[in-house]
């Protein structure tokens, strides 16, 4: 396990003084301030405050390609991805179309038979649906390298309406319209917007030429807020930016789910998580609703978590929500079994003297194998591929990188370096996928092994933990607490850490895997908990930590959540520290 660095956040004295000016809490100040919020305005949830629909490039044209659609009655089909993001994006445009008049059904690619996006295996898979040949197929969270498959769809004479999130190549697909915030020329102000986030959009563009055209009064037709726990879901679930904008879609989202106001999925899948949807949090979504949704995707066939995501009746979404904690159970065992595997396996590759990790096995699963190479990257802090099988004498590797490593970029490197080695790849900066030939896999581990190499000009990396600082004792109670978990923290925008000397005056394994302290600063007594961490600290400790609330027997306490601890100096009488 690689030891991080731990480092503090520059605090901006100037942007905190004037969001305490405006009435924020102190400490909640300095925490915004240090994560770019320099207005008040930034962090008000009001949907007054979101970007307009009509900044969103081809929303307005797309929407009243939509409305002509509805008006004439075709048939329209929505080409889900198979992530969570994909599932939510589809309930959305399912739910909002269907609420204005749509006659819409929906198809989710199964990612091991016809691949990512809008193949021209899918469209064929489209004109055979069961709700009869569309006129017009809708993409959401994919789409946008869909060249051949919107070609096919032209052939088969249905038109193509694409939105997406992903960036584009150098060549768009021919599509009607193409709703990206990250196309050419988009100059809509946020370009973190998910999947989900973007069909969401298009969503209220069509609902405004709705109006425009006299089917709705003004300020009438569906009431789409009542979508945002879907799209806080997909957002917080695909780990993109929390910026300003997206930041106020989840906490609508959010807001929606403590008062109970959520589709039957949602509460069922809080349900099955064990979770408290009076307390939902952005953690809730990444870490308990996400995967059991990606587990769909994942092991079998997203359109049960699409089911669960546009049902109305609770009892079916209880069930339905029984089926993916089912899965995320065989998903968790799976992934236990491969990752025992794949640390041996990296063992053996001697990751201490590479920038890189790249592991194999031929019975692995495809599913999962994005999973492993995220738990190793956490372990060796290197850039790390996992392969398992593909197709006949091809083998699929998913990755996933460290901030000092552009994942696709390296990619790129590679295959222009060695013509033909990568048969396909795709990705952004954290995360990529790519498809080579077996055999060329020892040809390939020592390409991009260099390519990281020549990118950064170095073999070994650092976690770096940021921290805010030091926890000021007047602002270690249950209130502060609340107020840290009411915020929407997450990619971007994370959570705060905070860093302070400590006497740890007692500390007991808990199921011999979790760490249970009581710790001492200045005379005052905290508890903290180390979950995963099987081994005692020495007496005198440097901690980084966050600071919870815990619920025991109806009572509610402060509880440190320690995120990392190493050993320094004492500071002189362990009461006085």
């Amino acid at each position: 396990m690689v030891t991080p660095i731990l480092k503090n956040r520059p605090v901006q004295e100037a942007a905190s003084h004037a969001l305490k000016q405006a009435g924020i809490h102190d400490l909640m100040a300095r925490l915004l301030a240090s994560r770019g919020v320099t207005d008040a305005a930034q962090i008000d949830p009001a949907w007054r405050n979101m970007i307009p629909p009509n900044m969103l490039t081809q929303a307005r044209e797309a929407a009243v390609l939509l409305a002509d659609a509805i008006a004439r009655r075709d048939r329209m089909l929505i080409i889900a991805d198979y992530d969570c993001d994909g599932a939510t994006a589809c309930a959305v445009g399912l739910r909002a179309l269907r609420s204005m008049g749509a006659v819409v059904d929906f198809l989710v690619p199964n990612r091991f038979e016809t691949g990512y996006g809008l193949s021209p295996a899918v469209v064929e898979l489209a004109e055979q649906h069961p709700s009869g040949k569309p006129d017009l197929l809708i993409t959401v969270d994919n789409g946008i390298a869909s060249i051949d498959g919107v070609e096919a769809a032209h052939m088969a004479g249905m038109k193509v309406l694409v939105t997406d999130h992903h960036l584009p190549g150098d060549e768009l697909p021919d599509a009607l319209a193409i709703v990206n915030p990250n196309q050419p020329g988009c100059e809509f102000p946020s370009k973190n917007l998910a999947g989900v986030g973007v069909i969401f959009y298009l969503m209220l563009a069509l609902r405004a030429e709705l109006r425009q055209r006299g089917v709705y009064e003004a300020n009438a037709g569906p009431r789409l807020n009542e979508l945002a726990d879907l799209v806080a879901l997909g957002t917080v679930a695909d780990v993109v930016s929390l910026d300003a904008n997206n930041r106020l879609i989840v906490t609508q989202g959010l807001e929606r789910m403590r008062k109970g106001q959520m589709q039957a999925g949602l509460r069922a899948l809080f349900q099955v998580a064990g979770r408290d949807p009076r307390q939902a949090s952005a953690f809730d979504l990444g870490f308990a609703l996400g995967p059991r949704i990606n587990a769909a995707g994942r092991l079998a066939d997203m359109a049960l978590g699409i089911r669960c995501l546009i049902t109305d009746d609770e009892d079916e979404a209880a069930n339905l929500a029984r089926e993916l904690e089912d899965m995320n159970q065989d998903r968790r065992s799976i992934e236990q079994s491969m990752r025992e595997e794949a640390l041996r396996a990296a063992e053996l590759a001697e990751p201490d003297t590479s920038a890189t990790v790249c592991v194999f096995h031929p019975e692995w699963h495809q599913g999962v194998v994005g999973l492993v190479a995220s738990r190793l990257k956490e372990k060796y802090w290197r850039p790390t591929l996992a392969f398992a099988q593909g197709d006949e004498g091809e083998i699929k590797g998913s990755g996933r990188s460290i901030p000092d490593v552009h994942l696709r970029d390296a990619l790129d490197l590679v295959s222009k370096r060695y013509p033909g080695l990568i048969l396909k790849f795709g990705g952004h900066a954290m995360a990529a996928g790519l498809t080579i030939e077996e055999d060329n896999y020892d040809v390939f581990v020592q390409a991009f092994e260099e390519a990281v190499q020549e990118l950064t000009g170095r073999f070994q990396f650092d976690p770096v933990i940021e921290t805010d600082g030091s926890l000021e004792p007047e602002h270690i109670n249950i209130t502060v607490a609340s107020l840290l978990q009411k915020q929407v923290w997450g990619a971007g925008f994370p959570a705060p850490v905070f860093r302070d000397k400590f006497f740890v005056r007692q500390q007991r394994l808990l199921k011999n895997k979790h760490l249970k302290l009581s710790l001492e600063r200045n005379g005052e007594y905290f508890d903290a908990i180390w979950f995963n961490r099987d081994t005692l600290l020495p007496e005198n400790i440097e901690a980084a930590y966050r600071l919870d609330q815990n619920e025991w027997n109806g009572n509610v306490s402060v509880q440190f959540i320690i995120e990392f601890a190493q050993d320094c100096p004492p500071q002189g009488p362990a009461s006085s520290m």
